[in-house]
């Protein structure tokens, strides 16, 4: 870093003869340094209020006020006491005058006529003195706003690290918490595996098995969802599909979905929505999810036979919907943190309500998508929440579009089953699949990788490729271009199988020749509206 350029030095001259002045001025001029010049005691008095001053040459004998005099009114102010002077005069002070001038402060006594080599030589002292002084100041500044500096940084290091020994705690805890949500619904799905595999008889007791594998699945794959919402949100990638839509329709899809929670707790829900209806540009997918998690953190959090209310209600241009109970409440502490990701009330460990701790994280986001706003308030733990939503309204409702005539559904085009090749390198998935497929009358074969595919094709023709995209050594992507290059396997209808559905996703499987892009688990009426629409 280089050093900046010093300040001019100024030194004082006093004299009341103007040519005593400009002789001294002749003498002392140099680089870096700003002569102020005064003909009296108190003109001098004026300067040195203004300047800062290095060195001043002040003559003895002078009217109205003698050097002495000035010397004695300069120390006695603080700005003006240690600078330091240089008496000039006439003749040879006495030895009386002479301990008067150091009593005064004086450094030095010059007789007229001064020499030049004296004076500057006195001169140059003073001057590198100052510029040392300057400098010495100057790095005294610059260590002072290092120091700042550094305590800045170590504060905002410390509260760094503690902001990642946060987030590293609130990570544990959510993978805890996801381990925990997951085992949740294996268990019961593993048990219903082993009453199927002991030979459970046809019967009601089956039919309560099978639902309650299917509600576990659901249960899974909404955990699923609201990961990969997340990851959503964190690469920008949530597309809201909007519409002109009333609110009242929204709220009501919600309680629907979140009637078994409530219905399980044997919480009493009152819903009070206005006549008048409340119309909003959105997502109707998105808000139900918004409306439905605030209703089922609702029912979490409450203690079974609790109260929970939906109401909603125009405020200005707002729409405004409240979900309350009286449910466990939020701590002061906890309240600012309630949307933050990951954030759960009560530790993972001791808690009963479930969760991931991402559900209000998505509705906020979703919230401010739709151009609206989302607050949280508690009047502290035991004392329920309520979760307040304010939305946009539109003034007009959209134009009705004249109605399509509703088609009735083409017949299924497969009078028998087709011939379909699974490659999937999880054989567990690949050979359950084939199985349902072959229950519906479809001929099935299966291969764990590309190699395999391959072989396979050599004396099977199917109408429909399921292919796995994560397969060892030959991709799906490799596989399907090896199929579209090969003119003997033309005809073949292509289906991606993965675990990723953005759209993003979608556009690169298409981009190598997927017909189809199914999300795992595949769902098995997607596979068979394929399969009805390839014909033979």
């Amino acid at each position: 870093m280089s050093t900046p350029t010093p300040a001019p030095v100024h030194f004082l001259l006093v004299d009341d003869l103007e040519e005593n002045l400009l002789a001294l001025e002749g003498l002392l001029r140099r680089d870096g340094l700003t002569l102020l010049k005064a003909r009296s005691g108190p003109a001098a008095l004026e300067l040195l209020l203004v300047h800062e001053v290095a060195l001043a040459f002040v003559d003895v004998r002078m009217p109205v006020m003698d050097g002495f005099e000035l010397a004695e009114l300069m120390r006695g102010t603080e700005r003006t006491r240690r600078v330091p002077i240089i008496f000039l005069t006439a003749g040879t002070p006495d030895q009386q005058r002479r301990f008067r001038g150091y009593e005064t402060g004086a450094v030095d006594f010059l007789t007229k006529p001064l020499e030049a080599h004296v004076v500057r030589s006195k001169a140059d002292v003073f001057f590198e003195l100052w510029r040392e002084r300057q400098e010495v100041a100057r790095q005294r500044d610059e260590l002072k706003l290092i120091a700042a500096e550094n305590a800045r940084l170590l504060a905002e290091t410390q509260r760094t690290a503690e902001a990642l020994r946060e987030a590293d705690r609130r990570k544990d805890e959510f993978l805890a918490t996801l381990a925990h949500e997951l085992r949740n619904p294996l268990a019961p799905m593993r048990n219903g595996v082993h009453l199927m595999r002991v030979g459970q008889p046809d019967g009601p007791a089956r039919e309560r098995t099978l639902a309650m594998m299917e509600r576990q699945l659901g249960q899974m794959v909404h955990l699923v969802d609201d990961l990969l919402d997340v990851a959503r949100f964190s690469s920008g990638k949530i597309v809201l599909r909007k519409e002109r839509l009333e609110l009242a329709p929204v709220l009501g899809t919600a309680v629907e979905t979140s009637r078994p929670l409530i219905e399980v707790g044997r919480h009493e829900l009152t819903v009070d929505v206005p006549a008048e209806p409340l119309l909003l540009d959105g997502d109707r997918t998105r808000l139900t999810q918004i409306f439905a998690n605030l209703l089922n953190n609702a029912a979490k959090y409450t203690p079974k036979g609790g109260r929970i209310t939906l109401s909603a209600a125009r405020e200005g241009e707002k729409a405004v919907v409240r979900v309350g109970d009286n449910g466990i409440g939020i701590s002061a502490e906890m309240l600012p943190q309630v949307f933050d990701l990951f954030t759960q009330v009560g530790s993972a460990v001791d808690r009963a309500q479930g969760g991931l701790g991402i559900g209000l994280t998505l509705v906020k986001r979703l919230v401010a998508l739709h151009g609206g706003e989302i607050a949280a308030h508690s009047a502290g733990e035991g004392k329920g929440s309520e979760f307040v939503v304010r939305l946009p309204l539109v003034n007009r409702p959209a134009a009705a579009e004249p109605a399509a005539p509703v088609a009735a559904p083409p017949e299924p085009r497969l009078k028998r089953g087709a011939p379909v090749l699974i490659v999937d390198d999880n054989l567990d998935a690949a050979e359950s699949l084939a199985e349902l497929l072959e229950m519906k009358g479809h001929t099935v074969r299966t291969a764990r990788d590309g190699a395999e595919a391959m072989r396979v094709l050599g004396t099977f023709r199917p109408r429909l490729v399921l292919l796995d995209l994560g397969l060892p050594g030959m991709s799906g992507y490799e596989l399907a271009e090896r199929l579209r290059d090969d003119p003997a396997l033309s005809g073949m209808a292509l289906a991606a199988l993965t675990g990723w559905g953005k759209d993003e996703d979608r556009r690169r499987t298409k981009e190598a020749g997927f017909d189809y892009h199914f999300v795992k688990p595949a769902d098995l009426s997607q596979v068979d509206a394929v399969l009805a629409g390839l014909g033979q």
